[in-house]
């Protein structure tokens, strides 16, 4: 057993043995809870719930963001322009493309020219796509002038030479390419300085792309876009249609949702109902995708142009952080059906194929294909198959392609990382106080301060961004709490009990609260907010002396402290991360539940007769200590924030691949919010509490980060506080010792300023 488990088991141990009957006396004016078993598992359970519930509801209020005017073409497209540029973003379509040139290339092993038959010739190409990233595969160019343009996606794990009907489409006259997409292997995931993972290369790319507002997705999008550009500079008239099967067909599928100089798409084993998206690989979950589009939505992004949908055997894909299986064909007739709900019938030119008996065909059937052609304008034959091209290279390499392709978006990606702290300050604190933006060297002995209202009162509409961009918000009044508690424990000093209060009918809050015994009549007291880390319950923060937490709330209730220890979701390993995955699909995470339990929480503390509103403060361990700095930042509510075992260079500890205690060689892979590395960082967060007292607390031997990362990052908050006249609001104790409550700057720093005074031990 190791250690973790080994604390896991006593606080189990802890809650079971404290744990009183039902008929055992509550706090006065509350309801006696009755409530028996695992309320960690409770807990989990409702929120599944909640959150499916919410999944469901997503369908029917997706038209609050459509406003389609289908008066014509033209006035439908602008009518869709933001809906597009929303699809845009949330697939990390956002970075200039270069300009594009097509280039053939090979050497005397390979030449550029990879076979030929009497109707196409095929050449291996690459084209430059982003700085640094460049697409490859196939050029497939006809022996005759060309009928249209089309770019052929494959399968993942399908190579660009596997692909049937690129070479039909090219027999029948089309120009095709055919670029290579990342796979499903792990052979380049992973640090020759580290070691590897067992993370996919979509995966690998996709973790360390989402935390930076980019995507696996997206990435494959710009390489099929620039193909388009290519195809467009050369023949601005001409007729582009994109084809792919799997997650080609995916990305034909978004592909021609975001361009609309894509004339028509066939997709090929990918549509259906998006429902269950959160069970599909972690490299589909897209952010706040279900809010707004499912494949319908996306298909009415297409329209009025061209859309084939060919119902064909899925890949079958298991055991990548979900999977994929073929769905059942009236789940896909469903959805297609629903495209006709949403925009008028015939205003797109649209058609599912099927095998007789609605049996999967193709990739690439006869029918489907030549729908497509028609789409395009090409008539409706296609060639048949016809001879098989021999390829004439020797020493050609697919394992090595994919080597290029996976280290050119991972070398991207680090790139973004390396650069985001000025985009960061760009992207909030220079747009707040544009005067701090000043690099020129100051003569004054002293600098005047920059108005520390001015600042809060433009940082308000960040808080907001972060709480709905980022953290993401549901939109779901809170429920009367109807407190619920029972005495657990029974000290000298201080009474505990345990307390639920109602979130939402399938959500609630629990915790533990510690009440000393010689509060007055008519007395407030200040309250500390302990938080427990990952896999904690609350009783460890009281009780049980574990190295982690130190009893810390029943020590600070021993100083005269009200103090309560609430548990959070990260519980119960895989089942939070996957909560959090089906969240991410309507544009939540785990903290959207997390501050909404919060709020209750200050809420029904608020209303307590011992209790002063306005001297509630937070400190938090771990995971607890990454909540310090979110929750707080959004919950003015809360009057300051200490951070123990967690402040860090978070873009860093999530998303940089060079970094042995990183997040992307953990088994943390909720671990990326999206977009937060170019938007909020540990520093940009705590300016959201400014001008309230903010700590952190640091063990010098806490692997989690390192101390030079830690004093960087907190040096920006200082400098910010000084700068607004507030440097007594903020501080950070280093002690020497590792991942756990010290207890000692941090308990002085909660009675100065929550105006406390300190007691003899």
């Amino acid at each position: 057993m190791t250690r973790r488990e080994l604390l896991q088991t006593v606080g189990i141990s802890i809650a079971s043995q404290a744990l009183a009957s039902p008929s055992t006396p509550g706090l006065p004016g509350t309801q006696t809870l009755d409530w028996e078993g695992d309320l960690s598992e409770r807990m989990m359970d409702g929120a599944h719930r909640f959150i499916e519930r919410k999944i469901g509801e997503s369908t029917a209020q997706r038209s609050n963001y459509w406003k389609r005017d289908l008066a014509s073409p033209t006035a439908y497209g602008k009518s869709v322009e933001l809906n597009r540029a929303r699809f845009g973003k949330i697939i990390g379509l956002v970075d200039e493309r270069v300009p594009v040139v097509m280039e053939r290339f090979g050497d005397n092993e390979d030449s550029a020219l990879v076979a030929e038959t009497g109707s196409y010739r095929i050449y291996q190409v690459r084209w430059p796509v982003l700085e640094g990233v460049f697409g490859e595969g196939l050029f497939l160019e006809p022996a005759r002038r060309a009928v249209g343009f089309a770019i052929a996606l494959p399968d993942a794990d399908q190579q660009p030479e596997q692909l049937p009907f690129a070479n039909r489409l090219a027999a029948t006259g089309f120009e095709v390419i055919v670029p290579v997409l990342l796979d499903r292997t792990s052979r380049w995931s992973g640090h020759p300085d580290i070691h590897a993972t067992d993370q996919t290369h979509r995966e690998w790319i996709y973790r360390q792309a989402f935390h930076m507002g980019r995507h696996v997705i997206g990435y494959e999008v710009q390489k099929v876009l620039a193909a388009v550009d290519w195809f467009h500079r050369r023949n601005p008239s001409a007729k582009i249609g994109v084809a792919g099967y799997g997650e080609g067909g995916l990305i034909a599928f978004y592909s021609a949702a975001a361009d609309t100089r894509i004339d028509a798409a066939l997709v090929s084993g990918y549509f259906d109902n998006r429902q269950a998206i959160w069970s599909e690989p972690i490299y589909r979950n897209v952010w706040g995708l279900l809010r707004e589009f499912g494949d319908a939505e996306l298909a009415t992004l297409i329209a009025p142009r061209g859309l084939v949908v060919e119902y064909s055997r899925t890949p079958d894909v298991i055991n990548q952080k979900g999977g994929l299986r073929t769905p059942p064909f009236d789940h896909v007739a469903a959805e297609f059906d629903r495209i006709d709900s949403l925009i008028a019938p015939g205003f797109q030119v649209k058609r599912l194929v099927s095998g007789e008996g609605h049996v999967p065909v193709g990739p690439g059937s006869t029918a489907a294909l030549e729908a497509f052609a028609q789409a395009l304008g090409a008539g409706g034959r296609i060639a048949l198959a016809g001879e098989i091209p021999e390829d004439r290279r020797r020493s050609f390499s697919s394992i090595e392609r994919q080597h290029r392709q996976v280290r050119a978006l991972e070398n991207h990606v680090q790139g973004l990382i390396r650069g985001s702290e000025r985009v960061r300050e760009d992207f909030f604190l220079y747009k707040v106080a544009p005067e701090l933006a000043d690099d020129t060297w100051n003569t004054e002995l002293r600098r005047k301060t920059y108005p520390a209202a001015k600042f809060v009162a433009g940082a308000n509409r960040y808080r907001q961004y972060f709480r709905e961009e980022v953290l993401g918000k549901f939109d779901e009044p809170l429920l009367p709490p109807n407190a619920r508690t029972r005495r657990i424990y029974d000290n000298p000093k201080w009474t505990g009990y345990e307390v639920v209060l109602d979130v939402w009918p399938e959500v609630f809050a629990w915790g533990i609260l510690v009440v000393p015994k010689d509060i007055q009549p008519g007395e407030r007291r200040p309250v500390v907010v302990c938080q427990h880390g990952r896999q904690g319950v609350p009783q460890e923060a009281v009780q049980g002396n574990t190295a982690y937490y130190r009893d810390f709330a029943a020590r600070l209730a021993e100083q005269g402290f009200i103090t309560f220890a609430p548990h959070n979701l990260y519980r119960g390993e895989d089942r939070y991360r996957w909560l959090s995955r089906k969240a991410n699909g309507i544009k939540a995470s785990l903290f959207s539940f997390i501050i909404s339990q919060h709020e209750q929480i200050l809420r029904w503390l608020g209303s307590l007769p011992f209790v002063d509103a306005d001297r509630i403060g937070f400190y938090g361990l771990s995971y607890g200590g990454e909540t310090a700095v979110r929750v707080p930042t959004v919950l003015e509510g809360y009057a300051l924030s200490i951070c123990s075992g967690d402040f860090n260079s978070w873009t860093e500890k999530v998303a940089a691949t060079d970094l042995r205690f990183g997040f992307m060689y953990s088994i943390e892979w909720e671990m990326p919010y999206f977009d937060m590395g170019s938007t909020f960082d540990y520093a940009e967060m705590t300016y959201l509490m400014i001008p309230r007292p903010f700590m952190v607390e640091r063990g010098h031997n806490d692997r989690v980060s390192r101390d030079q990362w830690v004093a960087r990052e907190y040096a920006k908050v200082r400098w910010l506080y000084a700068q607004l006249g507030l440097e007594a609001n903020t501080e950070i104790e280093y002690f020497n010792g590792g991942h756990t409550i010290n207890g000692e700057g941090t308990f002085e720093f909660l009675h100065r300023h929550l105006n406390w005074p300190k007691r003899k031990a």
